[in-house]
């Protein structure tokens, strides 16, 4: 039984009326020391108070009771509510897609891509969607939080076959070989050490440590007065 049907003003109203009667007549009447039992029971008897009162319902003069009774509610669905649950996962390197505490194979080749992992409440199966709403795997629901791995035999097979591939029976690469320095390079070698001095940049700096040493020994001592100028 709806209690607010759709479209039925004056049922809204009325409970609107009911709630507000409730909360005048027993909410601000309610003592500071009462119980919770006690509290139930008041209201309980409110309740049935309020629910002895009679309507007119399409000319003739009912109770709320009476009213519930010519409304039951519909019986349960053998089913729950087609509603899906879908999330958006990445595939790993190892071509697997986590899902609740678990984790479920998808073909080889997808490592990075998004997918959304697709379960229908009540069933007990999920399936692996991408993007263009392609559905690359279906498998059985595990118990969340598990920690399983579940793999289809089909992806073990194609991923088997896909590392297989990559593996080469060529020779491994020979290791780097040492040899010697080539004549050119050598001769280089002699003409750098041959260079007269003062050719390079950096020769043709140089750094008198004694200017400084004398500069810093008169300045460790303060000056006498007769050495100070201009007297």
């Amino acid at each position: 039984m709806a209690i607010c049907p759709p479209r039925r003003g004056n049922r809204k109203g009325v409970v609107e009326k009911a709630n507000h009667s409730a909360a005048q007549r027993w909410w601000r009447a309610v003592p500071d020391a009462l119980t919770v039992e006690q509290a139930q029971s008041g209201v309980d008897k409110l309740a049935v108070r309020m629910d002895e009162r009679r309507r007119s319902v399409d000319g003739a003069k009912v109770t709320v009771a009476e009213l519930a009774d010519a409304e039951p509610m519909l019986v349960l669905p053998a089913l729950p509510f087609p509603a899906e649950l879908e999330v958006v996962r990445t595939v790993s390197p190892q071509a697997l897609v986590s899902f609740e505490g678990n984790v479920y194979s998808v073909p080889p080749g997808m490592p990075g891509m998004q997918v959304t992992v697709r379960h229908r409440l009540g069933e007990n199966c999920l399936h692996i969607v991408t993007t263009g709403r392609a559905v690359v795997a279906r498998h059985e629901l595990a118990p969340r939080g598990a920690g399983r791995k579940v793999r289809d035999a089909g992806h073990v097979i194609a991923l088997e076959r896909a590392v297989l591939a990559q593996v080469s029976d060529r020779a491994p690469c020979k290791t780097k070989a040492r040899r010697p320095l080539s004549p050119a390079a050598l001769a280089e070698a002699e003409r750098l050490r041959g260079q007269a001095p003062g050719t390079g940049s950096a020769e043709r700096v140089v750094i008198n440590l004694d200017t400084y040493a004398a500069v810093a020994d008169r300045l460790r001592t303060a000056p006498t007065p007769e050495e100070e100028p201009g007297e």
